[in-house]
């Protein structure tokens, strides 16, 4: 940790505590009714609005000067396979085996980016690499043997959800870094295409399905994801800001963010313990994901 400063860690953790705790809210919204393209739109309306709102009060005519077309494109297809593919698989999941189980294995997204940077960018995997792999693949068998998480049960094939979610995220993320090195655009604008471009396929695929079948969803669900849209718009712009430091490297900022899960656990024990279980197996679980997750990106 030698020359990072406090500022950094500060805002790392933030994200980490916050997209911990929005879980909570996601399981809450979908016990009381709601739907996951329901739940995404709420999501990706309230951060969507509050970015495009921020980029007008502090770029205001000069946003997106330096934009071209390529990078439009990167983040758009970013927003579209992260955004509005990935978060109503991460609702899925939530939904089908709890939120603590499923933000444990959304922690595996650097074995599916490594994988990724491995077979298109030919990028080699180092020993530390290899650990991480063996170690997260132990977590994550710990966890299909888990007898926690939601009440109801759940059956092993529904941790494809998550995994699922995990993979799109990586793609999203490759082409996100992608887009940063291939032009001039801010963290900020670039995360408003990324969610915009989301927005618009999810509005879609509502409109195509009957608006009513998806969003005619009990009141209180949109409380709950509101809740979760209000933290995630928090979370990404401190991310952002960590990133942006001198010395918010991604060695220290990525491992610090991917703790999420445990603070999740936490949370659940306390706030859903009428709707799942935390069992040891799942701490354990949960704790060997997010270890291998950081030695992978290390």
């Amino acid at each position: 940790m030698t020359g990072v400063t406090l500022e950094v860690l500060a805002l790392a953790l933030v994200p980490a505590v916050l997209w911990g705790f929005a879980p909570i809210f996601d399981k809450r919204g979908m016990a009381a009714g709601g739907g996951s393209v329901q739940a995404s739109l709420v999501v990706v309306v309230v951060d969507s609005l509050l970015y495009w709102l921020v980029i007008a009060v502090r770029h205001g005519r000069t946003a997106f000067s330096g934009l071209s077309l390529e990078v439009f494109v990167t983040f758009a297809f970013a927003g579209v396979v992260g955004t509005a593919i990935g978060r109503i698989t991460i609702f899925v999941g939530v939904d089908r085996v709890g939120a603590s189980i499923n933000s444990a294995i959304l922690s595996t997204r650097p074995l599916f980016a490594t994988l990724i940077a491995l077979v298109f960018l030919g990028e080699p995997l180092g020993p530390v690499t290899g650990v991480g792999i063996v170690v997260l693949v132990a977590g994550l068998s710990i966890l299909t043997v888990a007898t926690g998480g939601d009440l109801g049960g759940w059956q092993p094939r529904a941790l494809l959800w998550p995994l699922a979610a995990a993979a799109t995220f990586a793609v999203a993320n490759v082409s996100r870094r992608y887009g940063m090195l291939a032009g001039s655009i801010s963290a900020l604008e670039a995360v408003a295409i990324n969610e915009t471009a989301g927005l618009v396929v999810l509005l879609a695929y509502a409109i195509a399905t009957g608006p009513r079948a998806v969003l005619d969803r009990p009141p209180e669900s949109y409380r709950y994801f509101l809740g979760s849209g209000l933290v995630t718009t928090v979370a990404m712009l401190s991310l952002m800001a960590a990133l942006g430091l001198d010395d918010g490297r991604i060695a220290i900022v990525d491992p610090l963010v991917a703790t999420a899960p445990l603070f999740t656990i936490l949370f659940a024990a306390v706030f859903l313990r009428d709707l799942e279980r935390v069992t040891r197996g799942v701490v354990s679980g949960g704790v060997l994901v997010v270890v291998g997750a950081a030695l992978i990106t290390i």
